[in-house]
This record gives C-alpha cells, structure tokens and sequence, in this order.
C-alpha cells in the first residue's frame, strides 16, 4: 500500500510516499481504511524534530496524526466496533500512521464519525478538536459567564475553540486577519482584534482564561489582559515540567523542561497568572461527546482545504504558509 513516510529528521524531503506492507490488527485493535487524513503543524514539527525530547520515534515510520475511515476488520477483544463502521480517530502518538491506505489503531482511540459529515470534514477533527475541548474544559475549566480570549482564532484549532468556548457559555475574543474576521464572528467570536494593525494588549484586560494558539510574543502579552490567578493554556509556547508526565517521560525530561520554560514560567508568575503547555491526549470518550455536538448543530469542522493524497507533500507547504483558515485536509 501507498504511505507518506518519514524517512529522518529534517526539511520537507525528509517526508516521501513509499509503498509499505499493509498492516494487520491484532488484540485490542482495528484495522482502518483510510478515506482522507488532517494535516497538523505537529505533523511537521515531528519531521523537524522539535518533539525529539518528548517523543522519541524509530525511523522510517509513516506519518500522520489523524483520520477518518471505515473500519476493514478488528482484533481480538474488539467489542465497541466493527467492519462497516465509519470512524474517526487521533492515532497513538507515539506510533503515527495516518497518512496510508489502511492503519492499525487502538479501538480506545476510535471513535464512530459524525454521521452528519463526510470524511473530509470529519478527518479535519479529531486532534483539534481533542485539543481544543481538553484545554477549555479540562485546563481552563471553563464555565457560563466566563470571558475568554483565544489568540489565532482563524486556524485549525481555533476555529474549533471557539465554538466550544461559546456552547460552554463564553464570551469570546480572539485575534485575526481582516480576511478571517468574517469567519471567527461567524462561530461565535463577539471580540475580533485585527492583529495586523492592533495589540490586542492594549484594547483587552481582565478576561478569565486564554488559550494561546500563536506563541511568541503574543503568549508573553496574553499574561498581560488576565486577572490576577486565571490561568494560560498553551499549545505554541514551551513545555513546562508537568508535560513530562502527561507524556510519561522520566525525572531528566522534567528536569530539562523546568530549564527551558523557566523565563516563560518566571513572566507568568510576575504577571500572577497560571501557565500550562498541553499536549492532547487522544480519546474515543472526548471524539464521541465531540460527533454529538457536531451532529446537533452545535460544532461545526472548518476545511480550508482538500488535496489529493499524492500532492500531500504541496498540503503541506500550503500549511506551513500559516495562512489556512481552519483544516488542510488529504482525500485518499
């Protein structure tokens, strides 16, 4: 079968379609065929080598994060799926494998898809949406009432947050192009900052919680328009000491997160704010909640685009553009 492999670590040509042996599911396990798959600045911070530290993969490997498809036959012990279904899952992270034909995935990470959507749309969801409901929900601890502010409101995760800030009962500001305006009011956004012109510093102040899409200096400036003791969640800054458990990681990758994130951390307490970097974690519970809501109307995946599978190495370059407005998608 066709797959996009990672081959090393390095620039885009460390990324190439090859064709690899078809898997087979065993215990625990469903084999999926993969209809379409998101791409995801993770995807390319992996080939970078960015997450080295934290997740440590053996190369060549096929990448990709997330899928939609339907399910071609399951292992022993599967009891929640079967062939037929459609589905939609964030793969284990530390094994990859969404960007082929067909991939084995754990069936506590799959989810049945949407029935609402196609499987484009619903390839597009799985890890921003996990990301965005795990860092309103389970980091923030969002409620009614809440004023919350989302930096990059127009990308891929964003578009996503927004919306699910705002069916918990937020008010929403975020930043955005004058060409996304349109899009995050259109989601719910009430406060659209156009960072091309304004610092959104020196028009916001006093918000509950803020998740930070965008890093650099935006994230240090989000310390700035918090109350005292509301908290920033990060998927853009720099790991701090607590990723290492979420990842499972030992007592020396703690210790060298402590290091790396202890200015980000030192500006965050000055400013008497909280600060936590999230890493999602995938799950079949959070991916279901999230096709009740999509299939109630309530959320609702945007796609910028979709390419061909075999041009996924230009889905690419376009994403890293940073210009996408909400998901790039590959169709197989």
């Amino acid at each position: 079968m066709q797959a996009y492999v990672l081959t090393r670590y390095g620039d885009a040509s460390a990324m190439e379609l090859r064709d690899v042996p078809e898997p087979t599911a065993g215990d625990g396990e469903v084999l999926i065929a993969v209809r379409a798959a998101g791409l995801n600045p993770v995807d390319y911070k992996v080939r970078q080598g960015k997450l080295r530290l934290v997740t440590r993969l053996d190369l060549p490997r096929v990448a990709g994060s997330e899928l939609s498809g339907v399910v071609e036959g399951v292992g022993g012990g599967v009891s929640r799926l079967r062939a037929g279904d459609r589905v939609f899952a964030r793969v284990d992270k530390k094994k990859l494998g969404a960007y082929a034909a067909c991939v084995v995935v754990q069936e506590a990470l799959v989810a049945k898809m949407p029935e609402s959507l196609d499987f484009t749309d619903a390839a597009g969801l799985p890890l921003a949406g996990l990301t965005a409901l795990q860092a309103l929900r389970d980091e923030l601890g969002v409620t009614a009432g809440d004023r919350v502010f989302i930096s990059g409101g127009a990308g891929g995760v964003g578009t996503l947050a927004i919306q699910l800030a705002v069916w918990m009962g937020a008010e929403v500001a975020t930043t955005a192009s004058p060409r996304g305006e349109e899009l995050v009011r259109s989601l719910g956004a009430t406060t659209v900052i156009d960072y091309q012109n304004q610092k959104f510093k020196d028009v916001l102040s006093s918000y509950d919680a803020a998740l930070d899409l965008t890093g650099g200096q935006d994230l240090r400036d989000v310390f700035t328009i918090l109350k005292r003791g509301a908290k920033t969640v990060t998927i853009a800054g720099v790991p701090e000491p607590a990723t290492a458990a979420d990842l499972g990681a030992g007592s020396l990758v703690a210790a060298v997160l402590w290091v790396a994130s202890a200015k980000i951390r030192h500006q965050a307490r000055r400013s008497g704010v909280g600060y936590r970097y999230l890493f999602m974690r995938p799950s079949a519970e959070d991916l279901g909640l999230l096709a009740g809501l999509v299939d109630k109307g309530e959320l609702k995946p945007v796609t910028d685009r979709v390419f061909p599978f075999r041009q996924i190495a230009d889905a690419f370059a376009y994403l890293e553009q940073g210009h996408a407005k909400g998901k790039v998608v590959v169709q197989m």
